[in-house]
């Protein structure tokens, strides 16, 4: 084996070692006396009103995707702060370019009602 890879697979074993090393002693130490109270789901320490399983309007998933879809995009404005100086003018119309269509969809989806919670 190359000497690049001795690292690496050091790494490696010591992940796995840990892994074994906090798991296995937690497993064995373990109570496993359950009673009523431990298995309700918890909910801020108010009594749960519905089943825990209960379904959710698919307004909940489409504002839920909308946010990270949006928080995503605009994680790309960081990069871009950063070298704007040797981007110049060009870099700039880029990114104006791009925030358009940002806000292009974010109007197309408050148009269909997506970000109403009625």
């Amino acid at each position: 084996m190359p000497q690049e890879f001795i690292p690496i697979v050091l790494f490696l074993l010591v992940a796995i070692g840990f892994a074994f090393v906090t798991l296995i002693p937690s497993r064995l130490l373990q109570t496993t006396r359950f009673n009523k109270v431990k298995l309700d789901p918890y909910e801020c320490g108010i009594e749960p009103a519905t089943d825990a399983r209960d379904r959710y309007s698919i307004r909940y998933y489409l504002v839920a995707m909308l946010f990270v879809i949006f928080d995503v995009e605009t994680v790309f404005l960081f990069p871009w702060a950063v070298i704007l100086e040797k981007l110049g003018v060009f870099g700039l119309i880029e990114m104006f370019v791009f925030l358009f269509i940002l806000v292009l969809g974010f109007a197309y989806a408050w148009k269909k009602g997506a970000l109403e919670w009625a």
